[in-house]
């Protein structure tokens, strides 16, 4: 791990004079690449090594990285006055982790992260009915927006509703539901605990599935599923240092251009082309976002 901390490292000090919502835009960008790449290798190693068991061997280096701390100060690391929030929130990111790497094995790389954007309609309504935050007609508009994206995406006017589609936006609602919970743990808690409890508990959870779908990887498996572990690691890494300096409504668009990063790689090494539905509801997700995120940045909520 030391060599990810390095190369973090490295990065931080050379930004570090930029203005902080453009030093945001950067580590969110080359956050979205990491993680691209990520579900690149997801999707090859998927093929023949089962979701559930790479899932678990991700955890796995997560929490290796997270292990100096945990010995320096066990009670400190797993410390906590919401335990339940906490155990809710892991078993939310299995079922979302599951779902939405299993979809992505099996769907276009494009498509499938086109569908992930639909998480910021599911937490705008997650957070109007769970945290009960306060709507204007111009939020109502993006997520009018959002919702309509969704419709194009599913498709239901077809035969058929792909299962992996609605697998993908299963993923995207959990996902969602994680974030709000999220919201409310970073009012109390230290990230560094909210991290463990993630990689610790996910890891349990999948420990038993994992032995009972064990397939032997190759030793060139075994070399990608610890480059998933460690650009997990590293993604993450950046998204915190992102959002540390920068305004979350400033770098949320940012985040779109994994759309871009997605198309490109799935076209160059798995030679797919994202369907039009799935770009045009992606579209629409995406300006229902940015529209909600321009208003609500420049103070006009109503």
């Amino acid at each position: 791990m030391a060599v990810t901390d390095d190369m973090v490292g490295r990065m931080q000090r050379r930004v570090a004079l930029l203005p902080g919502n453009l030093q945001g835009a950067l580590w969110i960008a080359l956050a979205g690449l990491v993680m691209t790449v990520m579900t690149a290798l997801i999707k090859t190693v998927g093929e023949t090594i089962p979701v559930i068991q790479i899932l678990f061997l991700r955890q796995l280096v997560m929490t290796a990285a997270m292990m100096p701390g945990i010995l320096r100060n066990p009670r400190g690391a797993f410390a906590t006055d919401t335990p339940y929030l906490h155990l809710l929130r892991v078993l939310l990111s299995t079922v979302a982790m599951t779902a939405g790497f299993t979809a992505m094995v099996h769907l276009p790389l494009a498509d499938a992260v086109a569908i992930s954007f639909s998480r910021s309609f599911f937490v705008a309504i997650f957070a109007i009915l769970l945290l009960h935050e306060i709507v204007g007609r111009h939020r109502w508009a993006g997520i009018a927006a959002g919702f309509a994206g969704v419709i194009v995406i599913t498709n239901p006017t077809g035969a058929q509703i792909d299962g992996y589609v609605l697998m993908a936006l299963f993923s995207a609602g959990a996902v969602a539901l994680v974030m709000v919970i999220v919201r409310k743990l970073a009012q109390r808690e230290k990230l560094a605990t909210v991290i463990t409890y993630q990689a610790v508990g996910v890891g349990l959870i999948l420990a038993v599935p994992t032995i009972l779908v064990w397939v032997p990887p190759t030793p060139g498996q075994w070399a990608l599923l610890l480059c998933i572990g460690l650009l997990s690691t590293l993604g993450q890494s950046l998204n915190f240092m992102a959002f540390r300096v920068g305004e979350a409504t400033a770098l949320a668009p940012v985040d779109y251009l994994r759309l871009i990063y997605s198309t490109a790689i799935g076209a160059i090494f798995f030679l797919e082309q994202p369907t039009w539905s799935t770009m045009a509801g992606a579209l629409l997700v995406i300006l229902g976002t940015c529209w909600g995120l321009w208003h609500e940045r420049h103070g006009n909520r109503g």
